[in-house]
C-alpha cells in the first residue's frame, strides 16, 4: 500500500509539472490556461468548498475536487502540448520550485 501511495504522489508531482509547463506553452488554448489557473488557485486557496470543521467531508473535498480539477485541466490541454511538456516535466523540480510572485499576490488578495 505504501508503494501505491508513493507512485500516486510521483504521478501527481509529474502532472503538476505538466500543468505548469502547459500553462507557459504558447499552443495551449486560453480555456485550458484558465482551468490551470483555477486549479492552482483552488489548491493554494485557504477557502474550501466544504470547510474542514465539518468532520470527514472537509478532507474528502480536497481528495475529490482537487484531483478532478487536475484531471479536467489535463484533458483540456492538447495531446501534442501534453507530450512536449511530459518530456521536460522531470526537469522542472530538479532546478528548484518555480516561483510566481504575481500569482501568489492574486491568491493572497482573494
Amino acid at each position: 500500500m505504501i508503494t501505491k501511495i508513493k507512485q500516486w504522489a510521483k504521478k501527481l508531482k509529474s502532472n503538476i509539472a505538466i500543468l505548469y509547463l502547459a500553462y507557459k506553452h504558447e499552443l495551449t488554448p486560453w480555456y485550458a490556461k484558465l482551468t490551470v489557473i483555477i486549479t492552482a488557485g483552488y489548491a493554494l486557496s485557504p477557502i474550501d468548498i466544504i470547510p474542514y470543521f465539518i468532520p470527514v467531508l472537509g478532507f474528502v473535498d480536497d481528495a475529490i475536487v482537487l484531483p478532478a480539477l487536475i484531471w479536467l485541466s489535463l484533458r483540456l490541454i492538447p495531446n501534442s502540448v501534453k507530450e512536449i511538456c511530459r518530456e521536460s516535466a522531470e526537469d522542472v523540480f530538479s532546478k528548484g520550485k518555480p516561483k510566481n510572485y504575481i500569482g501568489g499576490r492574486i491568491i493572497m488578495l482573494i
